[in-house]
């Protein structure tokens, strides 16, 4: 028999993607890889618009599809199942890719897959193997996961590898804000363009990590982060250095820094991120006795946090590339198929009561 195929989609927020993928044992093969970003359209608005970028995925997801299928090489006869996103995420986004994944499978009489989001960032380590990190094997389990990401920004130990079970056991999580989040808000207070994150750390390149102090937050002994603060103390900063970061809540008009005092206001923000997130793996790894350690989300394609986690962590880092590190669908499919070969799908009428959640939850 050959290899079974997925197609797989993604509309959990404002990338809308469609990817096909094979089963290649013990991995996942991404024959195409599709991304629409709605960066420009929500960039005005200094964040993502829920509404638009449902909106949009209504219009783009099914030229996304057809050329996902048209660079595979595959078409819609030649697919064994449907993988989608189905929680967490915006829920008129989610929608969209679970209307759209449950007419294609019903359609078909095919498996309809549904998908956690975070599943299917901790699932992008099991696409074939590719780049310049290792390729994880059964000798770096058990594993310690750091998935940060806009949304999240969690620890897990993974004790197997699928098809099996992964076993995944929460070490711990953010208790407000994400990582991902702190960088979003932070470059917002300093007058840099959505996204936030990437354009802070281009920034921090140029920048003085040790210009000025910001607070390391909630590094005791344990497993937990907490982001939330580091808006206030960089708004704080800011203040105390004779800037105006917002004119919507002064009667002043806004003051930014730029030059070299913006890049080393970026230096010092991304170096508390990362020192946190550094810490607490370090910790998780010793307080596990883990053998290896990977990062996965949007967020791990951050150049300090690969310099970092590369370099100075004491076991062997793994990652994956960078067009997988993002919001993508290859992922999903990725997780969608050891769903399928455990047998964890819907087909024919149960599919349609299949529905999209906003949260872990339902």
């Amino acid at each position: 028999m050959s290899n079974k195929k997925l197609l797989a989609i993604e509309t959990s927020c404002d990338e809308c993607s469609a990817s096909v993928v094979e089963q290649a044992d013990p991995w996942v093969k991404p024959l195409s890889n599709v991304i629409f970003s709605q960066i420009e359209l929500h960039r005005r608005f200094g964040g993502v618009v829920p509404e638009v970028a449902s909106r949009n995925h209504l219009d783009m997801l099914f030229p996304v599809i057809e050329e996902a299928l048209i660079k595979a090489g595959v078409g819609f006869k030649d697919l064994d199942g449907v993988a989608v996103t189905q929680r967490p995420g915006l829920i008129g986004a989610l929608l969209v890719g679970v209307s759209a994944a449950k007419a294609i499978a019903y359609a078909l009489d095919k498996p309809f897959i549904p998908v956690n989001h975070l599943e299917g960032h901790v699932s992008s380590l099991f696409l074939a193997h590719q780049g310049s990190f290792p390729a994880l094997t059964r000798e770096h389990l058990p594993l310690v996961i750091c998935l940060v990401s806009g949304g999240h920004t969690q620890l897990y130990l993974m004790k197997e590898l699928p098809p099996q079970n992964l076993g995944l056991k929460l070490l711990g999580e953010s208790r407000d804000d994400a990582a991902g989040e702190a960088f979003d808000k932070g470059a917002k207070l300093l007058g840099l363009p959505y996204p936030g994150g990437r354009a802070i750390d281009e920034h921090a390149k140029k920048g003085n990590s040790k210009a000025f102090a910001l607070p390391r937050p909630m590094l005791g002994d344990n497993l937990e982060f907490s982001f939330s603060g580091l808006k206030t103390a960089l708004f704080t900063e800011l203040k105390n250095q004779g800037y105006e970061p917002s004119a919507r809540i002064s009667t002043k008009p806004a003051k930014l820094p730029t030059g070299k005092a913006l890049d080393d206001f970026c230096a010092v923000l991304q170096e508390s991120i990362i020192e946190a997130l550094f810490r607490k793996t370090q910790l998780a790894i010793q307080k596990t006795g883990a053998r290896a350690v990977a990062v996965v989300g949007g967020v791990s394609a951050n150049s300090r946090l690969r310099s970092r986690f590369t370099h100075e962590i004491s076991v062997p880092f793994i990652s994956v590339p960078l067009e997988f590190c993002t919001d993508n669908a290859a992922m999903i499919g990725a997780a969608g198929m050891y769903r399928l070969l455990n047998g964890s799908f819907l087909q024919g009428p149960q599919l349609l009561s299949a529905t999209a959640y906003s949260n872990s939850e339902g």
